[in-house]
């Protein structure tokens, strides 16, 4: 299961949890001020992937030819 990073739109807390993919993007509870007006980040490591793809040409569709 993956770390989820999410930030809360109360409080401004930043926090992970260990989710199922697919999991829900909202919702889940602030562990400093328990409101459920969170939303889940893009986190640095997917960035950071995403980058170092584009950089060799990297993409994610297959041209298969």
């Amino acid at each position: 299961m993956p770390l989820y990073e999410y930030q809360c739109s109360a409080c401004g807390e930043k926090f992970t949890l260990l989710q199922p993919v697919g999991a829900d993007a909202k919702g889940n509870p602030c562990p400093r001020c328990g409101s459920t007006a969170t939303r889940r980040l893009i986190s640095a490591f997917a960035r950071a992937v995403s980058a170092v793809s584009k950089a060799l040409g990297g993409s994610c569709s297959s041209g298969g030819g």
